[in-house]
């Protein structure tokens, strides 16, 4: 059974607030709505609580939605966010900081149930391993990720991605149909996935072992796990982990999936 959201609104407007709460607090998946006129005050409450998304508005005194909503990704469990605003020229920017969905007002009931339709998804994602003292055990642990892209969510399974690239608080997974951009620090998936083929080889990459067709030497010297979509950077202080590492999956696996060589 899913469990109901507990839900952050934030507008500095008291009626488009109220009618937000209303019709946040009128919908199935949502058990609890707190709303805030001031974004200082949002922000406090959202370093001091825990909410599961929050509903920004963009244009604010002070603090601005796209402002606020860029700060929350350092926070330890960050919420989902959703923008709504009465401006429709900041859906890029939104979508780039990683907000899940961007809502125009007048906000239709219709509309808002799409909305939280993504938001349960995502909570949901960042849920399905029971704590970090039991990551990596699970062949579950984010098997999938739920990635929003251009207002959609694609489903990316962790059997697709060869290697991963950090960039600031956003991942980016690299797959044969292309790279996708996921808000995640880069420890975090690595805490889910290093027990399933992937190992950190560099303070910004991870790479899938299977992905692994040889080890090289790039024209500075360095080394680099080579894939099929590219050159993955090995730091000297991961270069050893990962060719055990590799030398365990070749053992484990069928000879002829297993071939790397090395220069």
């Amino acid at each position: 059974m899913t469990r109901s959201l507990r839900v952050l609104a934030v507008d500095d407007v008291r009626p488009a607030l109220d009618e937000l709460c209303r019709l946040l607090d009128d919908a199935s998946e949502v058990g609890e709505v707190v709303g805030v006129e001031a974004s200082r005050e949002a922000l406090s409450l959202l370093r001091s609580d825990r909410f599961d998304a929050v509903f920004l508005d963009i244009s604010m005194p002070g603090l601005g939605g796209i402002e606020l909503g860029s700060s929350l990704a350092g926070l330890d469990a960050p919420p989902v966010v959703v923008f709504v605003t009465a401006y429709d020229g900041y859906a890029v920017t939104a979508y780039d900081i990683g907000a899940v969905d961007y809502l125009l007002k007048p906000v239709r009931a219709e509309r808002l149930a799409t909305a939280l339709v993504k938001v349960t998804k995502m909570v949901a994602a960042s849920t399905l391993s029971p704590s970090t003292e039991n990551v990596g055990t699970s062949p579950e642990a984010m098997a999938v990720v739920p990635v929003e892209e251009s207002g959609r969510t694609r489903y990316v399974r962790r059997s697709e991605v060869r290697f991963v690239s950090a960039d600031g608080d956003y991942v980016r997974l690299h797959t044969p149909s292309g790279a996708h951009v996921v808000r995640m620090p880069i420890s975090r998936l690595e805490e889910h996935w290093q027990g399933h083929g992937f190992v950190r080889v560099h303070r910004s990459f991870l790479v899938a072992l299977h992905a692994v067709r040889e080890l090289r030497s790039d024209s500075t010297g360095g080394l680099v796990a080579h894939t099929e979509l590219g050159d993955v950077p090995v730091s000297r202080r991961h270069a050893r982990e990962l060719r055990e590492s590799l030398l365990w999956y070749a053992r484990s696996t069928e000879p002829e999936q297993a071939a790397w060589g090395s220069r």
